[in-house]
């Protein structure tokens, strides 16, 4: 029998066929996701409502990254959640099978092939970078020593204008009361190394851009953390008559979603030269504020966006009220009514806090085309039916592949395209429909896919 490393164990997932190895699993406790690219065997897999990503590794690595994980997200670092870990599996014959590592499915993210392709802009590749760029500081902040930083091992979800980016791989990751500048050196050569290898990948598979080039793309990964590095931990030196800049540094800091808890100040023995340094910052600052506010969880450019939209609600309401009465009045009559708005058949396009961002974005811009101010119950019917429906399923929850028709479901540059450009959205599928190789190319779990389509066709007979 097996045994389950987990805080939960669930009936549904007990009774799982763990006597099966992972690539042989019956088609349908399956679910076709795209997918990284990995050096194990990973399917997705329905365990009663959620969707699980199982990981066939060495009970050693599985338990490891079962912890890394666990602690990453007790400290609050974007990381996909641990569920457990299957241990003692053999199969029918009685030959041990290799544990599971279970990680529950983060809704809304996708992976970096479905963002990098042929004709995607440099805007939107610049904020991917940055997404990058936070997660690793955020991760060497807390002392975490990653050692196999890839595109790979990240998955991405929307975060307003931005993107957020999110660790998935943990195996090799070490945490440290503190990383040594060499470590972070080391790490960060890794990730040069990983990195163009795999912008090299896309490249010669023709789904980077031809204006991209894979050593300029590594290149301002690390100028980025270098820059934002300095920021978040650098030595500052100033006279005494420009104390400002104390109050400048932690502005500079909450602006990049960051709290500094800890400035470490010192004056020369003359006392005109302030040396400053932050000791402990933490990532989260508006994401902090609006769940205080609101009991909202957002990302922290999404969370940013709503806090903005929540003062100009309390700027505009009479007398002088608390900041708590009118976050509670502006979730009551702006933000709730604007997400009920969402028809149940298209919850899975967006997440509620980016669809906030973006109906805000459609009302400014009809706003503009008409010349008026259009109230935001009015936007939000505009908005639903002239993009939300057009939008590609990014929650992918309850899932029914059949062949082409879930290619195209599931074609994932379908939407990425920016408000202001009124060319069409780069299709994969024109050139090319029936290549086999085309959707494994874009993420998709194939063996999956085929299981499906066949179970379907098995059940019509």
């Amino acid at each position: 029998m097996p045994r389950f490393l987990a805080a939960k164990p669930d009936a549904d997932l007990i009774r799982l066929p763990w006597n099966v190895p992972l690539e042989a699993w019956p088609a349908q406790h399956l679910v076709a996701l795209p997918r990284g690219i990995s050096r194990h065997v990973v399917r997705f897999i329905q365990v009663g409502d959620d969707i699980l990503a199982a990981k066939e590794i060495l009970e050693e690595v599985a338990v490891h990254e079962y912890r890394q994980l666990t602690e990453l997200r007790r400290l609050g670092v974007p990381a996909v959640e641990p569920v457990g870990v299957v241990l003692g599996r053999v199969d029918r014959d009685g030959s041990p099978l290799d544990p599971i590592l279970l990680t529950r499915h983060l809704p809304f993210s996708l992976p970096y092939r479905a963002l990098f392709y042929s004709g995607v802009k440099l805007d939107t590749v610049n904020r991917l970078l940055d997404a990058m760029v936070v997660l690793f500081a955020r991760l060497h902040l807390i002392g975490f020593y990653w050692g196999d930083v890839s595109l790979s091992n990240i998955l991405f979800r929307r975060d307003a204008g931005e993107f957020a980016a999110y660790l998935v791989d943990a195996e090799t990751g070490e945490l440290h009361p503190k990383l040594t500048k060499g470590q972070r050196a080391h790490d960060l050569q890794i990730a040069r190394t990983n990195l163009y290898g795999e912008f090299s990948d896309l490249e010669a598979g023709g789904m980077l851009d031809q204006s991209l080039d894979p050593q300029w793309l590594v290149d301002t990964i690390e100028e980025r953390y270098e820059s934002l590095w300095a920021e978040l931990t650098g030595v500052e030196e100033f006279s005494d008559a420009e104390m400002y800049r104390l109050e400048g540094r932690v502005r500079r800091l909450n602006a990049l979603g960051f709290d500094v808890a800890e400035i470490d100040v010192s004056t020369s023995a003359d006392g005109r030269t302030i040396r400053m340094q932050p000791k402990v910052v933490e990532s989260g600052h508006h994401a902090r504020r609006l769940m205080r506010l609101t009991g909202l969880d957002a990302e922290e450019h999404q969370a940013r966006r709503l806090l903005n939209d929540m003062d100009t609600f309390r700027a505009k309401l009479p007398g002088n009220l608390s900041e708590s009465v009118a976050a509670h009045k502006w979730l009551m009559e702006v933000f709730e009514p604007a997400i009920t708005r969402i028809p149940r058949h298209l919850e899975s396009k967006r997440d509620p806090a980016q669809f906030f961002h973006e109906l805000l974005d459609y009302r400014w811009y009809q706003s503009q085309r008409e010349n008026r101010e259009v109230s935001l119950d009015e936007a939000a019917h505009g908005y639903i039916a002239d993009v939300l429906t057009q939008l590609p399923d990014e929650q992918m929850g309850n899932i029914d592949p059949v062949g082409q028709e879930l290619y195209n479901k599931f074609d994932p540059s379908q939407g990425f395209i920016e408000e202001d450009d009124e060319e069409a959205p780069y299709d994969p599928w024109e050139d090319g429909a029936n290549d086999p190789d085309l959707p494994l190319a874009m993420g998709f779990d194939i063996e999956a896919l085929r299981a499906k389509a066949a179970q379907q066709q098995e059940r019509g007979k």
